[in-house]
């Protein structure tokens, strides 16, 4: 257990804001940025792609952690390898529903152990836990994890997301209790940002 955390048996839901209500017919997974080959996929497009199940512990920045969890879903380095990351890629702001972002370093979303999810213990994610599909990103906070999931915008700079510009920490590690402040941002800074990620995420 990372310092700090208390295991839990549920898997408690949040989340800022209304669970959003996605239309498959309408959802789409892209991966733009700095890539050879962005490329956006159909809700039926992704669901055929090749899957793994990945086992993790998960830990929550609120100090719960959840042992001997079960995801399946979609490696995250088949879909970066798909688009091609160019040499001057170094960062990710991960783009969700309703506008929502989180902010990743690429040697965190390049791992073998991150998905985007589809199902946990063997069942399709329920909405209030991301369906249709959430990123999984087990060695980071779970606030890394973003639910709802729609894609990655690949980024020469760290472009702080919703709750790195909130306070959050701009990394997440728990085992190093990145939970709140990184490093400090001017209101301009963050006006700045807030303005370049909502770009984005549109």
């Amino acid at each position: 257990m990372p310092p700090g955390q208390v295991q839990t048996t549920k898997w408690p839901v949040l989340h800022y804001g209304d669970v959003p209500t996605v239309d498959t017919a309408k959802w789409t997974f892209m991966v733009s940025g700095l890539v050879e080959k962005p490329f956006t996929l159909t809700y039926d497009e992704f669901l055929a792609l090749p899957r793994k199940t990945v086992d993790c512990d998960i830990h929550c920045v609120t100090t719960w952690s959840r042992l001997d969890n079960t995801f399946e879903g979609v490696p995250v380095q088949s879909l970066l390898e798909r688009a091609g990351i160019k040499p001057a890629a170094k960062h990710c702001l991960v783009v969700a529903e309703q506008g929502f972002t989180t902010n990743l370093p690429l040697s965190d979303l390049d791992r073998p152990e991150n998905l985007v999810a589809l199902k946990w213990a063997g069942e399709w994610l329920t909405p209030e836990h991301g369906w249709p599909a959430r990123l999984l990103v087990p060695h980071l906070y779970f606030w890394k994890s973003a639910k709802w999931v729609r894609g990655f915008e690949l980024l020469d700079e760290d472009l702080p997301g919703f709750w790195e510009q909130n306070g959050y920490h701009m990394r997440g590690d728990p085992w190093k209790e990145e939970r709140y402040g990184g490093r400090g941002l001017t209101q301009h800074e963050i006006n700045k940002f807030r303005n370049a990620s909502k770009k984005i995420a549109r």
